[in-house]
């Protein structure tokens, strides 16, 4: 017998309380709908409802299903959500690439399709429960994709996708682990009210109208979470430059010089703009990463055209820069304050504490090479930092994040934790697209929640803009434009449940998935030495 008249027995054989595995002809197409469904709840598309219906569908595709199923079908919704939502890095280094890590993020799918089929048995005994199983073995998955491999790669957590949710609002308790979980477990709500033999009498709809007031009371308490801590009332002036680059594309970094005099010479009109009183004189200016990819504490004229653009716009620039060394073939991606009048203010620098693995150093670089010769386009390895991106300006202390490090918790909590008053992520998105842009741009949200900060988001290309505590963009930039943006921007003090919780939320929920996954096993075993 094969495998797919197995599973074709099983989807006919009765189960508890009238439960039984959809048949694969409707589980296929289920699992490549919710591949859909969650894809559209990302940017650009933003249609943040679909991905509770998304994480339903791939439950009830893989409900009472043996574990080799589950994981397939995991997979077949991985492979549709991540091939298109990581499309933008194929768009200038190939298509292995792309491919490889789309493959590897369904993998953790594929673990995720396979522990829903292993809970089968504690969801059809605890059917009331369904919802919190979904939550917590979402909130597994992600705790282990953030981390694995070589750091982990937390792009499309299920929390990036409610940046216009009502559900955001729950960072402010618990991070983007309680997002996430909140987001899974109304899709578990969806799925106990729809899973169920609708030939009953019409008491059916009773459970269902249980289900819609538990939906109703969970996004009118999320919707009241408080944002934002206390301020003081000081406030700020500060202003985004995004001078954009002569072309899109890997080879940015030809055009160094370029970019570099894009950012000088945007600011400078900038100062032009203040002198003349149509523009208000910023506390800061914050340049995006890769505006001076030529070393400004080693090459004199670097230095000397910066110093040109702080002199006289009268405010502090914080820049992102690559910085030579510490050792022979190597290079720092750093945010660094340069100070009118005094130039590089080497107190004042944050290394990149999480470089990108294949893209910013190459691990096991022979064996990566067989794979593909595009890893010697990495000529020197980035080399990580060793503190947290908390950077003094005089007027305001600056929580610093450099690009994909705003997608690490403990990354940006460091920066708060730390005194940071103002959440800055300095991105370079030259190589990508604005789709990746807005994506960012989602998780920048997120963490102004989070952590109740005001937060910008300073890309060399765009999109750049202003997030208040309450997750608001104002001020976004185009994409592939040169344009500059200045705002007031409140400070915050003081700390947010969030941010005082730090990883506990997420190792709790961790926990109890783990624990339902052994509370399976012994309901399995349970029912295999059963008499009969």
């Amino acid at each position: 017998m094969t495998t797919l008249d197995r599973e074709q027995n099983r989807a006919t054989a009765g189960a508890r309380d009238g439960a039984r595995p959809l048949p694969l002809a409707a589980a296929l197409p289920m699992a490549l709908a919710a591949g859909v469904a969650l894809l559209a709840a990302f940017p650009p598309y933003g249609r943040w409802a679909l991905a509770p219906v998304g994480v339903a569908l791939l439950a009830a595709a893989t409900h009472r299903r043996r574990l080799r199923a589950g994981a397939g079908l995991g997979f077949l919704t991985g492979v549709t959500l991540f091939a298109p939502l990581l499309e933008w890095t194929n768009l200038h280094t190939g298509y292995l690439p792309w491919l490889l890590l789309s493959l590897l993020q369904a993998g953790y799918l594929a673990l995720l399709g396979a522990a829903g089929a292993w809970v089968s048995p504690l969801a059809d005994r605890w059917r009331w429960g369904w919802s919190a199983l979904t939550g917590l073995l979402w909130v597994g998955q992600e705790a282990l994709r953030d981390r694995t491999p070589f750091g982990g790669f937390p792009w499309g957590r299920l929390a990036f996708s409610q940046d216009a949710s009502p559900l955001l609002r729950l960072a402010a308790l618990g991070g983007a682990p309680l997002v996430t979980f909140a987001v899974a477990f109304t899709g578990g709500l969806l799925l106990t009210a729809a899973w169920r033999d609708w030939r009953r009498p019409a008491g059916q709809w009773r459970p269902v109208a249980a289900v819609a007031a538990a939906l109703a009371a969970l996004l009118a308490a999320a919707g009241g979470v408080p944002t934002g801590v206390r301020g003081g009332g000081d406030t700020v002036t500060v202003a985004i430059v995004q001078g954009n680059v002569p072309r899109l594309g890997l080879d940015f970094n030809a055009q160094r010089e370029a970019v570099l005099n894009n950012h000088v010479g945007a600011t400078l009109k900038l100062a032009a703009e203040v002198t003349a009183g149509t523009r208000q004189r910023p506390d800061l200016v914050v340049w995006p990463e890769n505006s001076s990819d030529i070393d400004p504490l080693r090459n004199p004229d670097a230095g000397q055209r910066i110093s040109q653009a702080a002199d006289a716009v009268g405010a502090p620039i914080l820049v992102g820069a690559v910085l030579l060394g510490p050792g022979a073939g190597q290079v720092r991606n750093a945010g660094l304050l340069w100070r009118p009048g005094t130039g590089a203010d080497l107190a004042q620098l944050y290394t990149k504490r999480h470089p990108v693995p294949f893209a910013e150093y190459i691990p096991l670089r022979r064996i990566a090479r067989m794979v593909s010769a595009e890893v010697d386009r990495v000529r020197s390895d980035f080399v990580p930092g060793e503190r947290a991106g908390v950077l003094d300006t005089g007027t305001v202390t600056v929580g610093d994040v450099i690009c994909f490090e705003v997608a690490y918790d403990g990354l940006v909590r460091d920066t708060v934790t730390g005194g940071g008053q103002l959440l800055v992520v300095q991105t370079n998105n030259a190589t990508f697209d604005v789709a990746e842009a807005r994506q960012q741009l989602a998780m920048v949200r997120l963490r102004a929640v989070e952590h109740g900060r005001a937060a910008l988001m300073a890309s060399t290309v765009g999109v750049s803009g202003f997030v208040s505590p309450d997750g608001r963009v104002d001020g976004a930039t185009g994409f592939n434009t040169a344009e500059v943006v200045v705002r007031q921007m409140r400070l915050g003090d003081g700390s947010t449940p969030a941010t005082r919780a730090g990883v506990w939320p997420e190792v709790a929920l961790a926990a109890l998935a783990v624990a339902a996954l052994a509370g399976a096993a012994v309901l399995r075993r349970r029912r295999e030495v059963a008499p009969g």
